[in-house]
């Protein structure tokens, strides 16, 4: 026999181990598909992965999406987006997530408003938050419009940069000589809220439209517990069965504050929307009426002027809000007053929009001419039950979106607190008031005790601790300066 030579001998013997080789890389391929399903199957636990502190992973963005707040929030924005479809007079709502929505107007609507500024007519569909809205407007409630010197005093530097804001023609921006500006402020700067939340059951909120001559509101407005006007609106005999006699507020611009002399009732509280100086405090010091300031809170929104800032204001102190005389029926061309010839005035088709907005969340009741024959049962409008679990789902989502405690309360947006004395400061008035002024009745509301108000009212001074809240700057929610009433000691 003879032995096979090493040449012909290696490649059988390299064989097996080549073999091996392949199964072993098949194996470890098989076992890689097999670990790589297990991560992607829809059956299979999801993997955790390391993130970014500030970019939520795939399956926190999933539980939120699953979220109770989340299912909570997109119910209501049906029952918005179905009490716009009853109540819109052809407005529709488009739902985009559990927080945005969009109003659209019907085709075939003129937009025939034209932005001067921005050189662009009027948009026909507008895109809302209705979770920051329902937050904001919520917070009315319980916040105090209109300047107070407690609010001066508890903000930081109060008196130095803000209160120059409120007082034209001072010549500085800044309060350096804060004597002089205590002197321009005083005749209305009331130590402490001079109205309280809840303290009216009912509001009429009367806007200076001529829409009202096209209907017979007058004694429905009366009959309200409070009513509120602006400007320099006429309320007489002549149009008494249109805008009605009863008259408590009225909000206006500094322009119309010196001309309100002989147009105020007694009693009739005066509210300045924007500045006070010299000339209008020689007005106040003859008046026997309440005047004050508004807080002066800017918020960027869809509907602007004196109409917009009496429902802020109304809401503050009254359950139900009732607006009047407010240009939102679609078909109109120009835009009117009752008691004076046409004007151009504000945006009528994105303030349309935003008032139904607010009326499909509870916030305002809209009163018009094409829906004078209506009868008004609300069904259609969400609850207050809904309009509370909205809210609470609104709040919740916002806290975890922004890393904060999620349990909701009057006072988790207090961003700075102060503590004054209940018998704090003066009543608003000068030394050289006249006697007029001094001897009238213009201070009942500063000294207005609490077990005088209605019981709802007086509730709630009990659940806020008998603390005041205000709005510090814009249409931030996390912004509130928070005020308590403690006696001091001694």
């Amino acid at each position: 026999m003879t032995r096979a030579s090493p040449s012909t001998q290696q490649p059988s013997a390299r064989r097996p181990t080549v073999v091996l080789l392949l199964w072993l890389a098949l194996a470890f391929c098989l076992a890689v598909l097999f670990i790589q399903s297990s991560f992607t199957s829809p059956s299979a636990p999801r993997a955790r992965t390391l993130e970014s502190p500030d970019q939520p992973s795939a399956e926190a963005s999933r539980l939120d999406l699953d979220s109770d707040q989340v299912r909570e929030l997109s119910g209501f924005q049906s029952r918005v987006q179905q009490c716009v479809a009853s109540r819109g007079l052809g407005l529709t709502a488009d739902i985009v997530d559990h927080c945005k929505l969009v109003l659209k107007f019907p085709e075939g609507t003129n937009s025939t408003w034209y932005n001067a500024q921005f050189k662009f007519f009027e948009k026909l569909k507008y895109e809302y938050d209705v979770c920051e809205t329902i937050l904001l407007w919520e917070q009315y409630r319980n916040m105090t419009t209109v300047l107070t010197r407690e609010y001066l005093d508890v903000r930081p530097d109060g008196w130095l940069d803000y209160a120059p804001k409120r007082i034209a023609q001072l010549g500085a921006k800044k309060c350096y000589n804060r004597t002089l500006c205590e002197e321009l402020l005083s005749i209305l700067l009331p130590a402490r809220p001079p109205f309280h939340p809840r303290q009216f059951a009912t509001c009429a909120v009367v806007g200076n439209s001529g829409d009202l001559l096209k209907t017979e509101f007058g004694q429905e407005i009366d009959a309200h517990d409070a009513v509120f006007r602006d400007n320099e609106a006429p309320v007489n005999k002549k149009y008494a069965k249109y805008v009605g006699l009863k008259r408590d507020f009225r909000l206006v611009v500094r322009g119309a504050a010196r001309n309100m002399a002989p147009i105020l009732k007694a009693d009739e509280a005066l509210i300045i929307k924007s500045l006070t100086h010299k000339e209008i405090n020689a007005v106040i010091k003859e008046l026997p009426n309440p005047v004050y300031l508004f807080q002066g809170i800017v918020l960027r929104r869809g509907a602007k002027g004196t109409g917009m800032k009496s429902v802020e204001l109304a809401l503050s102190m009254c359950d139900i809000v009732d607006i009047y005389g407010f240009t939102v029926d679609p078909g109109y061309t120009e835009w009117t007053r009752y008691f004076s010839a046409p004007r151009k005035g504000h945006n009528p088709l994105q303030g349309r929009a935003y008032y139904q907005l607010l009326e499909c969340l509870g916030i305002i009741r809209i009163h018009s001419p094409m829906r004078a024959q209506r009868v008004e049962d609300w069904s259609d409008v969400p609850s207050r039950d809904e309009i509370r679990r909205a809210h609470a789902a609104a709040f919740r989502l916002k806290r975890r979106e922004t890393g904060q405690a999620d349990e909701p309360g009057p006072f988790s947006n207090c961003k700075v607190w102060g503590t004054v004395d209940p018998d704090y400061g003066p009543v608003s008035g000068t030394s050289d008031m006249s006697e007029t002024r001094r001897n009238s009745n213009y201070s009942k509301w500063e000294l207005l005790p609490l077990e005088s108000l209605r019981s709802e009212a007086q509730e709630h001074h009990a659940q806020m601790g008998g603390v005041s809240l205000y709005k510090m700057d814009g249409n931030k929610l996390d912004d509130l300066v928070c005020v308590r009433h403690n006696r001091s000691s001694g």
